[in-house]
């Protein structure tokens, strides 16, 4: 079998905002609406993996930076 493409965590935000606004046009009531809440955690989700990523690397580039220059 083969494995399927996996998304990169900016094309999941987006699609899912995406999906989010679409909710929020076609539904008055989007508080209550349990497919717009398993979205928004969804995207939450994402959007905390895309943080701790950004400052991963941003932490291994600044121990790079010092060994770079000596």
């Amino acid at each position: 079998m083969t494995k399927s493409k996996t998304r990169s965590l900016d094309e999941d935000r987006q699609t899912l905002q995406t999906k989010i606004q679409e909710h929020k046009t076609n539904n008055q009531d989007t508080q209550g609406n349990r497919t717009v809440r398993s979205l928004r955690k969804r995207l939450k989700r994402i959007q905390r993996k895309v943080r701790s990523t950004n400052a991963r690397e941003a932490k291994a580039a600044a121990k790079k930076a010092p060994a770079a220059e000596s």
